[in-house]
């Protein structure tokens, strides 16, 4: 199996969706758009609530991009999913990475992570949305809005990978026996 590298191209997957039947897909969610922002995301990653309001407002901020949140966390469970869902009043689409294979493949290992990506499926950005500073804060910055402002703007990507931080989506410790 090959893994991702900005610059080359997305591959493409067919996911479960969590909030009922069918599936989605790399194609589904760049049908029609400039392009596509997907991102590695979990129910029960105290990270990834942080970016809920983004989330949830990403589509009404950028029109012109798909959006899919991708659940490939080890361990985590439907039930648990659907509850962060009802409880904290989310609306975008979640696809469901039981296996960890796609998450694997885009060589994500924390969650939030984020891909942009355009509509030739080319990976132009991977990394967080930023710093983990809130925007107050003088030494926040930002990573993720600004490549899809160069993006859409028709410009290279100034910063086209930064590093993650977040929950781990498998570990070795997840798969540990129990203590007797």
């Amino acid at each position: 199996m090959s893994s991702q590298q900005v610059g080359g191209p997305a591959s493409e997957f067919s996911l479960p969706l969590l909030d009922g039947p069918g599936e989605g897909s790399l194609d589904r969610y760049l049908n029609g758009k400039r392009g596509v922002l997907m991102v590695f995301w979990s129910g029960i990653c105290t990270h990834c609530v942080r970016y809920d309001r983004y989330f949830n407002s990403f589509t009404e901020l950028h029109p012109e991009l798909g959006f899919a949140g991708i659940a490939s966390r080890y361990g985590e469970t439907i039930e648990q999913m659907q509850s962060a869902v009802r409880q904290r009043g989310l609306r975008f689409p979640i696809l469901l990475d039981r296996s960890g294979a796609v998450a694997r493949e885009w060589r994500s290992q924390q969650t939030p992570r984020c891909y942009l990506i355009d509509a030739g499926k080319t990976l132009l950005y991977r990394g967080a949305v930023d710093n983990f500073k809130l925007p107050e804060d003088d030494e926040y910055l930002a990573y993720l809005e600004p490549a899809i402002a160069s993006f859409l703007a028709g410009e290279p990507i100034a910063r086209p990978e930064t590093a993650s931080f977040g929950c781990a989506i498998e570990t070795v410790y997840y798969r540990l026996p129990n203590q007797l």
